[in-house]
This record gives structure tokens, C-alpha cells and sequence, in this order.
């Protein structure tokens, strides 16, 4: 497996752990629509909580926001509508980001919860 691969497998895995801490439960991992993928998503209440994990061991200053690209957004976005149309009836959902920095024995994670908004779909 390559190093970034194992880098954001690491990363996912701290995540979840972090979530299952916090309250949540982990309903989804690496779940798929086609080539998309949301990283997790778990449940916290009424909440879906669709969550896109970075990873990185590099010591260089990374605005973590920077990450979430507009392509992933709409990505995100795709992936949710399919599933809370499957599956989320009665939950409300937002978009979280989690940001895990460091390696294995000395990390940092950042967790942005609901945060952002991805935008509606237009039709002409």
C-alpha cells in the first residue's frame, strides 16, 4: 500500500476512534455511489453527520479549510442526497470535516462540525 494510502487509512481510523468518544455512532465507513466516497458517516441524535477525513504527517503550516475543495463539496453533496434518500427519513444532516496531523505516537485532530454548507443544485 502506498504511503499516502496508509497515511489516510491511519488518519480515518483516528477519526472514527475520535467520533465513537464523542458520542457517535459510526454508521458508514468508505461508503460508495459509484466513483464517490463520503469517509464517514456516523449519527449523533437525530444528526447525520456526512464526514470527510485529511490526513497528514508533514510539519507545514496547512489551513485545513484549504482541503475541502468545491469538487468535493458537490461530491459530498451527491453522496448525501443518496443516502439520506435511502436511508435518512427522520434525521436532519450536516457536513463535517476532520483534520488529523501527525503520526501515530503525536497527533492533533481537528474536528469542524457542520462546516459547510455545499450549494443547492440549479436546474434551467
Amino acid at each position: 500500500m502506498a504511503r499516502h494510502n496508509q497515511t489516510g487509512r491511519w488518519g480515518e481510523n483516528v477519526a472514527t476512534e475520535y467520533l465513537v468518544t464523542r458520542g457517535y455512532d459510526i454508521l458508514e465507513r468508505n461508503w460508495r455511489l459509484n466513483h464517490l466516497e463520503i469517509d464517514i458517516i456516523a449519527r449523533q441524535g437525530q444528526r447525520i453527520s456526512f464526514i470527510e477525513v485529511k490526513s497528514r504527517n508533514t510539519d507545514e503550516h496547512i489551513d485545513p479549510i484549504d482541503l475541502i475543495t468545491p469538487r468535493k463539496v458537490g461530491f459530498m453533496r451527491s453522496c448525501a442526497n443518496a443516502y439520506m434518500s435511502q436511508y435518512g427519513d427522520n434525521f436532519s444532516c450536516q457536513f463535517d470535516f476532520i483534520f488529523v496531523m501527525g503520526s501515530p505516537n503525536d497527533y492533533t485532530v481537528e474536528h469542524f462540525p457542520d462546516a459547510f454548507f455545499p450549494p443547492m443544485k440549479t436546474y434551467r
